[in-house]
């Protein structure tokens, strides 16, 4: 019989950290969360997700805002705001803002509602053995349990992740506030706005950025200045100021500055953990991001469940190792099929960091032309291994030959990743 003071630690409390804790408090399991920081502190970023997606799980009351008119622009740009360059691709769907307060609350009155119990501290120490584990704080304290989760997010304290050369990373710089003229429609959401005419011709061979917009009601708008993913990323110097050539190229001055996102730095396509050691992850630290999108919210509100469950089925069996808990814990976050999808959308992460500016706003118009669920269960990662690679297929298919050639070209890491779908690593 185990000696363990508790089922498990979760480190950390982020939103994956959080998701986590909370799922597996629900399935009656005993759970201590260790935070170097307040837990209640404001998250410093936002969160999106489409309208389908958070009415699926039942929580779109916390949502701050939704839109219906949801839109990208993907023409090189045009004075005239009637040319064919400037007109929008309309998406057809829903898309919301977390109220990040909610959100982070929801899970919190869930851990506090059945017993979590809260820990100050940072964990630097920790020692596995055959019934248990031993966390041990910068202060000195211990704590024990039969499973400990590393969620600490993209840089994790115990986690053992495989080496990688270049990491993805997607920048962003953006501005809440109000402006002298409205820069979106009203009630408009802009998912990508990769319009270039506001660039000199030699920025327009420069890696391509996009604008993510939304008008947030009471005449404040959000715009972010966004790089979706390179290695070495950009700075956040290039985007403010790619930002701020947007803005005087259409005529638009900030004439109140209500919020500054600065320093989002999001790595794209963090490996898979190494599946076979002792400690669990959740969230960016177990690499959940996606690596086409960025998007992670909806899969810690999805996998978080089924993940709980499983652990809280192995640990009625009273001497299951910590070993064995993580492994049970490992195999439903990533089962073969999400291996192989993963290595899919790294492939194709890969091969968008070398596009051109021409490049990527072709490839998008020919993206955003498949059926519309396709595109959306692409984004969601919410399409069946058999679906994702026929939408890839659709999407080679309508591609124009300048996309085509840029897929079919194999440099640095392609064939690895290719190799990783056929045969995923454990």
């Amino acid at each position: 019989m185990t000696g363990a003071s508790t089922d498990a630690i979760v480190l950390g409390s982020g939103p994956g950290a959080l998701a986590i804790a909370a799922a597996m408090a629900k399935e009656s399991l005993r759970i201590e969360i260790l935070t170097g920081s307040d837990p209640k502190d404001p998250w410093p970023f936002t969160y999106g997700i489409w309208g389908e997606e958070v009415d699926d799980l039942g929580l779109s009351h916390l949502l701050e805002h939704r839109w219906k008119n949801t839109v990208s622009f993907f023409g090189s740009g045009d004075k005239n705001p009637n040319s064919p360059e400037n007109k929008p691709t309309n998406h057809g769907r829903d898309y919301g803002l977390f109220n990040k307060i909610k959100l982070q609350h929801y899970w919190i009155d869930i851990c506090n509602d059945y017993g979590v119990t809260w820990h100050r501290g940072f964990a630097v120490n920790l020692s596995i053995g055959d019934k248990e584990s031993v966390v041990t704080t910068k202060d000195g304290k211990e704590l024990t349990a039969r499973l400990v989760i590393d969620a600490t997010g993209y840089e994790p304290v115990f986690l053992k992740h495989k080496k990688q050369n270049s990491l993805a990373v997607q920048t962003c710089y953006g501005v809440v506030g109000k402006f002298n003229t409205p820069p979106v429609d009203t009630g408009q959401f802009v998912l990508m706005d990769y319009r270039s005419d506001h660039l000199s011709l030699s920025e327009q061979k420069e890696p391509p950025t996009f604008l993510y917009a939304m008008d947030m009601g009471g005449g404040s708008y959000f715009l972010e200045e966004t790089s979706l993913g390179l290695a070495p990323p950009l700075s956040l110097e290039t985007l403010q100021a790619r930002l701020e050539s947007r803005l005087a190229h259409r005529g638009l001055q900030i004439t109140r500055l209500e919020h500054e996102e600065i320093g989002l730095f999001l790595p794209m396509n963090i490996p898979i953990p190494d599946l076979d050691q002792p400690v669990l992850g959740f969230g960016g630290s177990a690499g959940m991001v996606h690596p086409a999108s960025g998007y992670m919210v909806g899969a810690l509100l999805r996998r978080s469940t089924g993940v709980a469950k499983v652990i809280a089925e192995r640990m009625n069996d009273k001497n299951a190792s910590p070993a064995e808990l993580a492994k049970a814990g490992w195999k439903e976050l990533w089962p073969r099929e999400l291996r192989r999808k993963q290595a899919l959308y790294q492939f194709g992460l890969e091969k968008l960091m070398r596009f051109t500016e021409p490049q990527l706003r072709e490839f998008f118009k020919s993206f955003f032309k498949l059926e519309n669920p396709q595109w959306f269960g692409f984004l969601t990662n919410t399409l069946t291994l058999k679906d994702l690679v026929k939408a890839m297929v659709d999407m080679f298919i309508k591609a124009p030959w300048s996309v085509k050639w840029g897929l079919m070209g194999m440099q640095g890491r392609e064939l690895k990743l290719l190799w990783n779908f056929i045969r995923p690593s454990m």
